[in-house]
């Protein structure tokens, strides 16, 4: 009896598979020994790799995506022409056999060939400039915090227990007494004379808290720590600059984004790490062409950079549903069926940095009192959780953001939030409105020629 085949269709005819490495990346444009090559990773190298890509009529190629070592390679290929899409390492780990350099090209050739790879997701050229600016600005945050936490095991060390009588010993009363504490003043009582009137504590417990034992050692590591603190600060600031430049940059190329104005909102909070002097409401309109992300209750200034670094706006506009968005950010349940019955439904694994802004958004959420997303996050905590509710009302304002940016719609949710000072201004005029219909206010009384619509 015959053995029956099936052959898969050729997609790509003129494919090509590379290998990226540290010190060299192999190619192929086949599956015969002949097929495969080595190259360097100087530019040298690139042009040698894209002339003999060309010698051998390759118009598409695949790579995977090894750390940052592609990136140079990528560009190159782009410059020269070819369609290049960057594979996730998951869909080509499967190969048969012993594992080689020579194999994984060719594994890949041929996968790209039948069509089997789909293209990672990358960012434009703007985005990826900004995306560079925020994660150098991520990184330095996180050598701060480090820095404060070493700060604070010395104070505490030499007996100075500045972490018990302040909430953050870098901030505006912190701040004056490790100043003064380094520039030579050891007395508990002077150094609290520094404390700012908001403080809870007062100067005479400050007095008692600060009461220094002499060692020389932890007083010189703290004098280290704290002019590391000071030349990251200097940084974050240069950074925040330089954000604040090239977004600007972006809107004055653009006609169509200089024209809108934001509404003021002075409701949003602002906390020490968010970018200074930069009014991140206004960029954010304008940069998103007149979509109000601030109005999204729980949507600060760090969730804004975050999205406009890591997708942007021509980013998001490549998903073409919100399901897509959500499913690359991995906040859409991993359903895993087998003989017709739901085995799993938990989140894939990984946590990107978009990803982590949504869900802190959405711990942001879940501290309000009232609100439309409040509301819906408090029915999931109540079923299932509050972990799941934080992933829940994440997933539901990506889902919101990609409605607001792909279909241009403004956030209109069904129940209205109210901030603090909106709830203020309401109740002053209903206090108003019922004094005047209390003691039969006319409008000739107060001044008013035209007639007052009071609703009682």
């Amino acid at each position: 009896m015959r053995r029956k085949q099936i052959s898969l269709e050729v997609v790509n005819p003129n494919a090509a598979g590379i290998d990226i490495g540290s010190r060299s990346h192999w190619v192929a444009v086949g599956q015969n020994a002949q097929d495969v090559k080595e190259f360097g990773v100087y530019s040298q190298d690139h042009q040698e790799l894209c002339e003999w890509l060309k010698k051998h009529k390759v118009s598409t190629i695949a790579m995977e995506s090894t750390g940052t070592y592609w990136q140079n390679l990528f560009s190159s290929l782009v410059v020269y022409g070819f369609d290049v899409i960057l594979v996730n390492g998951r869909q080509t780990k499967n190969i048969k056999g012993k594992k080689t350099d020579i194999k994984d090209c060719q594994w890949i050739q041929k996968l790209h060939t039948l069509g089997l790879l789909s293209s990672s997701f990358l960012p434009d050229s703007t985005t990826a400039i900004v995306r560079t600016y925020s994660r150098h600005r991520q990184n330095i945050l996180k050598q701060v915090s480090s820095t404060v936490l070493k700060m604070q095991k010395y104070l505490r060390l030499m007996n100075m227990r500045l972490d018990v009588v302040v909430k953050d010993i870098v901030g505006l009363t912190g701040t004056k007494i490790i100043t003064a504490f380094i520039e030579g003043e050891k007395s508990g009582e002077i150094l609290a004379e520094n404390r700012h009137y908001n403080c809870r504590k007062s100067a005479t417990e400050i007095g008692k808290a600060l009461q220094y034992n002499g060692r020389e050692d932890y007083f010189f590591a703290l004098k280290q720590e704290w002019e590391t603190y000071l030349h990251l600060q200097k940084q974050k600031d240069e950074v925040d600059a330089q954000i604040k430049k090239y977004i600007e940059q972006i809107i004055d190329n653009d006609e169509h984004k200089k024209q809108h104005i934001a509404s003021k909102k002075t409701y949003k909070r602002k906390n020490k790490n968010t970018i200074k002097n930069t009014d991140m409401n206004q960029l954010s309109y304008q940069y998103f062409e007149g979509i109000d992300l601030m109005a999204i209750e729980g949507v600060n200034d760090a969730t804004i950079l975050t999205i406009i670094s890591e997708v942007g706006l021509e980013g998001i506009k490549k998903f073409n549903s919100a399901k897509q968005f959500t499913s690359w950010l991995r906040l859409a349940p991993n359903n895993k069926i087998s003989g017709g019955k739901i085995l799993s439904r938990h989140l894939p694994k990984g946590s990107s940095r978009l990803k982590r802004a949504f869900r802190l958004a959405a711990n942001t959420i879940s501290n309000l009192k009232e609100g439309h997303l409040n509301d819906f996050f408090k029915r999931i905590n109540y079923k299932k959780g509050r972990a799941t509710a934080i992933s829940a009302t994440a997933r539901k304002l990506a889902v919101i953001i990609w409605n607001m940016l792909v279909k241009a719609q403004d956030y209109n949710p069904p129940k209205e939030y109210l901030y603090l000072d909106q709830k203020r201004k309401l109740k002053l005029v209903n206090r108003i409105k019922k004094n005047i219909a209390k003691f039969e206010i006319k409008p000739e009384d107060v001044g008013f020629s035209k007639t007052l619509n009071i609703n009682t």
